[in-house]
């Protein structure tokens, strides 16, 4: 039988629990460090808590007006017994009370932690939260960041496509059909020119140079990368018509079952360049950029069907395999990753 002093004496767990949480701050509804510290907002504005925010805007307004330390006046009576110090005190004290209550969000919170004073970590949150939260509507970044990708991307391709177009106006053979086509045209005839309207060589030659580069860039489609850049290809493009290119691809994708899956339609050469395309997983820019022989190839050893690409996968890593094993530069490459390469420890005379 327990002894009459054993039965008074707590258990031991109650001990511990005890014990465990004494370390924890005492709950408080005014916590140093959040908001006003130790002070009521509402009373370091004068305003009671129902105060309506033209109340709290006007009570701000005079206490401002009071304490600035810009109209900081020693000897004046409504300051009586404040110094500079204290004034500037008093002011940010005052500020801080009313960027408080003058946001609803803020306000909200803290009357919640004056009705809660024993939720001591929540309290800390929510301020937090508050304060660093970004003041800036994210729908307004998203879009600005949207519209500088685009820009990036149109001068982007607008840059590659002038490089491509000065390319080719140095290959001879697309050098001779714009300037055959100039000389059709009358472009490149010279009238005669005498005194100040007499133009120099190198004038007449720039303007030779323009002619035959505006031929080629309006006679010749250049596909992939280096095509004419659009404005329906950049990013805010795709992002406003994204419904209508959803809609067209759903619409695409039944057309396409319907014709050669419930109909049983024997496939078109766009549609076997498509096959053939999604087999090498390459894109249609890529697949636009390859030469029109190279696809009528494809065309003629029937890759659409997947056997048949399956069998020329097999058959162009095998001449890979024989290009890389008969390539001079291959062969220099492997012996020196046999004789000196990073697999062997090589060390200096002393």
């Amino acid at each position: 039988m327990a002894s009459r002093a054993e039965r008074g004496r707590p258990p031991p767990w109650l001990l511990l629990l005890l014990a465990a949480t004494s370390w924890l701050p005492a709950a408080a509804a005014l916590i140093d460090g959040l908001y006003c510290g130790t002070q009521v907002c509402y009373e370091v504005l004068g305003v009671d808590r129902d105060a309506a925010k033209p109340d709290v805007a006007r009570a701000y307004r005079q206490l401002a007006r009071r304490y600035h330390p810009d109209r900081y006046r020693a000897g004046d009576p409504a300051l009586a017994g404040e110094t500079r110090a204290s004034a500037a005190e008093k002011f940010l004290l005052v500020t801080t009370a009313y960027e408080t209550l003058k946001d609803e969000d803020s306000r909200r919170d803290y009357d919640y932690m004056l009705d809660h004073p024993e939720e001591y970590y929540r309290h800390y949150y929510a301020y937090y939260r508050t304060r660093l939260a970004p003041k800036v509507d994210v729908r307004l970044v998203i879009l600005v960041t949207v519209c500088a990708i685009s820009i990036f991307q149109y001068y982007s391709w607008q840059s590659s496509y002038n490089e491509a177009i000065s390319y080719l106006v140095t290959v001879p053979k697309y050098r001779i059909q714009a300037t055959e086509l100039a000389k059709q045209q009358g472009l490149l005839r010279r009238p005669k020119e005498t005194g100040r309207n007499r133009r120099s060589k190198e004038e007449i030659r720039e303007q030779e140079e323009e002619v035959i580069r505006d031929i080629i860039k309006n006679k010749i489609d250049i596909k992939g990368g280096y095509q004419k850049p659009k404005m329906s290809d950049i990013l805010l493009c795709k992002l406003v018509l994204l419904p209508y290119f959803l809609t067209a691809a759903a619409s695409w994708y039944v057309r396409w079952f319907y014709r050669f899956t419930v109909r049983r339609e024997e496939y078109g050469d766009e549609e076997k360049l498509y096959i053939i395309r999604c087999y090498m997983k390459m894109s249609q820019s890529q697949l636009d950029s390859l030469d029109d022989k190279l696809k009528e190839t494809f065309l003629e050893k029937h890759l659409w069907i997947r056997e048949n690409y399956e069998v020329y996968k097999q058959e162009q890593e095998e001449e890979m395999k024989v290009k890389m094993a008969t390539d001079p530069r291959m062969k220099r490459y492997r012996r020196w990753m046999r004789n000196e390469g990073p697999g062997r420890l090589t060390f200096a005379d002393d």
